[in-house]
């Protein structure tokens, strides 16, 4: 037994996962916490402390904003691998992440509001991908305790998921007080999850230096110097290209907030598009690769289709909580952004189900089967959501229970593709395109997002039930179709299964 292997300090895990643990559990916090009031903050009137935007263009900004998290991933994964290292990474994203929340916490407007996005995208996309990836630097390859440390992992990012909207609206409520004298300050929630982030990085700085390996302060394929000028020139010319454009856009009078929202939308449908085009070109790739990887892009749509759904939880089920949903039960009275948690709290109800169903189920569906049962479920989960109005109309207000229900449903349908994704897209993946690949997945969910900030658009009380009805028999078509497509996905898989 080596050294890592004998180290059971946490939970029977080594001391490290517990560092990584409580570092995710605050991130997560911040982010989910700021997530919860985001939405509310930019729409609400001035005189309620908001920013008073237009209600559509803050909910297709939330869905851009969640879409540029999970694309910034990319640019992370290879700061960590060629030039910082893991642990650098992680800590400067904690950094950026924490000044993000300290901006939005200062009562400046619109710009702090567009400032903070900046900050947030840039440094979740450092710590996200390589906080995961250190945590499977704590376990030697024989170690058979890594598929536990990973679950008590995700544990930890739910329970920071799951606390942040119940406490940062409090926050920003004036603590159950109203010791503001306005029903809101968004600011002091902000402030919240500034704190969160400032406390996962204190614990990451101390327990890093005693319990994470060294090997995370290096780089694993540390870039040259005639490459890095390279990746500086074309980063250069990127930068001068966004620049004509925006700068062409304001020539014309086009520039403004959903033009670029828009342009965003295309570069995140365009990335997927790049990204599969280029590994069917790669004469890196061999036949039975290519295969896969074909087998693949169906599973990308579903993903997409799947992640647009469920991410809308702090979009349009947010809006759906503060405008149509009573929000009370009997003399308890809550906040609409406490709807948030209700993810993450079936998500740590239904993992262990699920764990034993695939665990005793010998005869259990192929990944394409379980996506396309998993899409059903996600299409339910909004159609589910066209009742209401159906039944009551949509200029009232209705149970609370309405919204449990379809968290209930479209967690179910997490079940049956994120975790599914994840392992498939390894097995999936071409030997030279081991990380691309996994860089796929997280555009799945960018490309959802990025969809969504278009779709969103056409939500409003008045048009709840089409929308719902519309997205909803989508995603149960799409899941039907990959039923009658499983046996030929199946069969591109090429002995993966």
């Amino acid at each position: 037994m080596g050294k890592r292997d004998s180290d059971t300090a946490f939970f029977g895990q080594p001391k490290g996962l517990s560092t990584l643990f409580f570092t995710e559990m605050w991130e997560r916090f911040s982010y989910y916490g700021m997530r919860a009031i985001l939405l509310f903050y930019m729409y609400y009137a001035v005189t309620k402390g908001g920013l008073g935007m237009d209600q559509t263009t803050a909910a297709s900004i939330m869905s851009i904003y969640g879409s540029l998290v999970y694309l910034s991933t990319l640019v992370g994964g290879w700061l960590s691998d060629r030039v910082w290292g893991s642990r650098k990474t992680v800590f400067y994203g904690g950094v950026l992440i924490m000044l993000g929340h300290i901006v939005l916490a200062l009562p400046a407007g619109v710009s702090a509001l567009y400032a903070s996005i900046a900050l947030i995208v840039v440094g979740t996309g450092l710590l996200k991908p390589n906080v995961s990836s250190m945590v499977g630097g704590l376990y030697s390859v024989e170690d058979r305790r890594r598929d536990a440390g990973f679950s008590i992992f995700v544990f930890g990012i739910n329970i920071g998921s799951f606390l942040a909207p119940l406490l940062v609206p409090w926050a920003a409520q004036g603590f159950g007080f109203n010791v503001f004298g306005t029903e809101w300050n968004f600011h002091a929630g902000f402030s919240l999850a500034a704190i969160g982030m400032f406390l996962g990085l204190v614990q990451y700085t101390l327990g890093g230096r005693k319990y994470l390996s060294t090997d995370s302060l290096t780089p694993n394929d540390p870039i040259d110097k005639g490459d890095l000028l390279n990746i500086i020139k074309w980063v250069v010319i990127g930068i001068v290209a966004i620049a004509i454009v925006l700068a062409t856009m304001a020539g014309v009078g086009q520039l403004n907030v959903n033009n670029v929202i828009t342009l965003l939308t295309i570069l995140a449908i365009a990335l997927p598009i790049y990204y599969f085009v280029m590994m069917l070109r790669s004469p890196k790739v061999t036949k039975i690769e290519r295969s896969r990887v074909k087998a693949y892009i169906p599973l990308f749509f579903a993903a997409a289709i799947f992640w647009g759904i469920e991410e809308s939880g702090s979009v349009v089920l947010a809006l759906f909580a503060e405008q149509r949903t009573v929000l009370h039960v009997g003399s308890w009275h809550f906040a609409a952004a406490n709807f948030q948690s209700l993810n993450p709290l079936f998500i740590m109800i239904l993992t262990p189900v699920f764990v034993w169903l695939w665990e005793h189920w010998k005869k259990q569906p192929s990944a394409p089967g379980k996506f396309a049962t998993g899409l059903v479920f996600a299409g339910l989960s909004y159609m589910w959501m066209a009742l209401p109005g159906m039944l009551f109309g949509t200029s009232g207000r209705v149970s609370p229970l309405w919204l449990v229900g379809s968290w209930f449903l479209v967690e179910i349908a997490e079940m049956l593709i994120s975790p599914i994704g994840l392992s498939i897209t390894t097995k999936l993946a071409p030997n030279a395109f081991r990380s691309q690949m996994m860089s796929m997945w997280f555009m799945a969910d960018a490309t959802g997002q990025a969809v969504n900030a278009q779709i969103v658009k056409f939500y409003s009380s008045g048009t709840e039930v089409q929308y719902f009805l519309a997205v909803g028999i989508v995603s149960a078509i799409f899941g039907i179709i990959m039923f009658a497509l499983v046996k030929k996905i199946n069969v591109l898989m090429e002995g993966v299964h």
